[in-house]
This record gives structure tokens, sequence and C-alpha cells, in this order.
């Protein structure tokens, strides 16, 4: 039973992660002033929250590992590696 529980929890979980992660890359979020009662809406912004806590710490994780690098293109199609504050 607990382990239903918890994944039902990380479920929940990714799903508020992959919304947040929608909002940072294209600014689509759900649209949460049309709940109209009051505690459903609260419930629904701290999950919110919850997604974009998770995802806002992965990129603190993985800017500070070298394991990942960030590379950005440009107008021309070319890649670019940025070091990041790190040095990485």
């Amino acid at each position: 039973m607990l382990g239903k529980v918890l994944h039902l929890a990380a479920d929940v979980v990714m799903v508020s992660a992959i919304l947040a992660g929608i909002k940072k890359s294209s600014g689509l979020t759900v649209a949460t002033d049309k709940i109209e009662d009051p505690d459903i809406k609260k419930a629904v912004v701290t999950w919110l929250n919850v997604g974009e806590m998770v995802v806002d710490y992965g990129i603190v994780f993985m800017k500070n590992s070298t394991a990942f690098r960030q590379v950005r293109e440009n107008d021309n199609g070319e890649k670019s590696t940025e070091k990041t504050k790190y040095g990485h």
C-alpha cells in the first residue's frame, strides 16, 4: 500500500515538473484564474509550485555537475558551448 502511495506521489510531482518545464520553455501555463473554488485553486497553485521547484533544483544540479554543459544555438544554426558561472 505504501509503495502505491509513493508511486502515485512521484507521478503527480513528475506531471507538475513537466508542466513547469513547458512553462519555462514556452510561457504556456495552466489557467488557474479560471478555477472558481478557492480551496481547489490553492491546491493547484501549490502543486504547480512544487513542479517549478523540482525543475529549478534540477537545473541547479545540472549546472553544478561536470556531466552537463550548456549548448546554445545562434540565429545561423551554429552551436556554441558556454561556460556556466561555475566554470564548467
